[in-house]
């Protein structure tokens, strides 16, 4: 099986994804222990109150409790992806607006990690991706977030598309030339 051809005519290898990634589940414990504790509360205050309406304001009271504190909280986590392919970190957040950024490893940037609190036990932390363009990409609570960071730092490094090799030559070729003017 052949890849795609560039525009310098180099044959690369297709794309791969290397991991899927969500915040670190950690995220979402407490509104998935406040579960049980809301419908037990409700329910307990249903059956303890006299009239039909109270039971009906307590059983709203209850799911807008449970949308709040569940049902938020779980849709934010479950709609913000990290992928990491060989070419590229797509990041995507959002339900109704729906947010997708794409950085290329053939670019270059920074990478760097920063755990706070739980996230030192639990081995996540918040990945920066600083490109050099306006503020630094953040993927937050990342879990394994050393491996995240040297897996890019990798993916980078072994870049081989033809923007990465052309901007090598002209490091090169600038490092070079400045060399021999110094000499001569």
């Amino acid at each position: 099986m052949t890849g795609p051809v560039d525009t310098t005519g180099v044959q690369r290898a297709p794309e791969q994804v290397i991991v899927r990634l969500h915040p670190h589940a950690r995220r979402v414990l407490l509104p998935n222990l406040l579960v049980p504790v809301i419908v037990g509360a409700a329910s307990w205050v249903a059956f303890t109150v006299d009239e039909l309406w109270q039971v009906f304001a307590v059983l709203a009271a209850a799911v807008g409790l449970l949308l709040l504190f569940w049902a938020v909280p779980m849709v934010r986590w479950l709609n913000t992806r990290y992928t990491l392919t060989t070419r590229r970190m797509i990041i995507q957040r959002g339900l109704l607006a729906r947010h997708r950024t794409e950085l290329l490893h053939s670019r270059g940037y920074d990478v760097a990690v920063r755990q706070a609190g739980l996230q030192v036990i639990f081995r996540s932390g918040d990945v920066l991706i600083n490109t050099g363009l306006d503020r630094p990409v953040m993927l937050r609570d990342v879990p394994s977030a050393r491996l995240v960071q040297s897996a890019l730092s990798d993916l980078m490094e072994t870049s081989t598309s033809s923007v990465a090799a052309q901007r090598r030559r002209e490091n090169t070729e600038t490092a070079t030339g400045s060399f021999r003017r110094d000499r001569v």
